[in-house]
């Protein structure tokens, strides 16, 4: 699979998918005539985009090289969660009752899941702030697993301790992916200056040689 490719297929998917989105939304304003049709086409549509932009997060990450697992299982799961809510919308039999949209929201789950890791995965972390990619999995992994053991459990989060634990993860996953652009931008920052200073160094380097060669030359 070429990993280009692959980004670049999403991209052109987010763009159709835009494009028919914005024209059945014109066409409704225009004719008004928003039936259960153009309900299930315009979603579809919709469902297309957050496809293309969570699959588009894990090409981005896959052509880095920052990850390979994570990114490809995202695409993996995106695909599947599109299609299974294209099935869902346009579908009349019953079992979408019961088990079946377990099904699609534990890979919908799982998608965002994969995407908001590889996304965050794309920043350039120095050593002393590479505890933030671990929490990032951590967290992000766990507080995934709670919501699929309470979709799959039939429990209401508010009657237990889950809906704070849940919760209190959010929490620390929203702090994570806010700090972790500024822990990118302070690496960056900080290679740049390690770079410059080796190249003083070098610099200095040089022209000791260049001194001592002069030396030898003039005996």
């Amino acid at each position: 699979m070429d990993r280009f490719n692959t980004k670049r297929a999403f991209l052109y998917l987010l763009i159709a998918s835009v494009a028919v989105s914005a024209a059945i939304a014109i066409a409704v304003m225009l004719f008004g005539d928003f039936g259960q049709r153009e309900t299930r086409i315009l979603m579809t549509t919709l469902t297309i985009t957050a496809t293309s932009v969570l699959g588009l997060a894990c090409g981005a990450s896959l052509e880095a090289g920052k990850l390979r697992i994570v990114p490809l299982a995202g695409i993996l799961f995106s695909i599947l969660s599109g299609i299974l809510w294209i099935v869902m919308l346009w579908s009349t039999f019953e079992a979408r009752d019961e088990l079946f949209p377990h099904v699609v929201m534990s890979t919908t789950l799982l998608a965002f899941a994969c995407s908001h890791i590889s996304l965050l995965s794309l920043a350039t972390l120095d050593k002393r702030f590479y505890w933030s990619r671990i929490a990032v999995h951590v967290f992000v992994w766990t507080l995934t697993g709670l919501t699929v053991f309470v979709i799959w459990a039939h429990i209401d989060p508010s009657q237990t301790m889950l809906a704070r634990a849940m919760g209190v993860l959010s929490i620390v996953i929203g702090a994570l992916t806010v700090v972790t652009p500024v822990f990118h931008k302070l690496s960056v920052k900080e290679n740049a200056e390690d770079i410059g200073a080796e190249i003083e160094n070098l610099k200095a380097r040089i022209a000791k040689l260049e001194i001592k060669r002069a030396s030898l030359s003039a005996d």
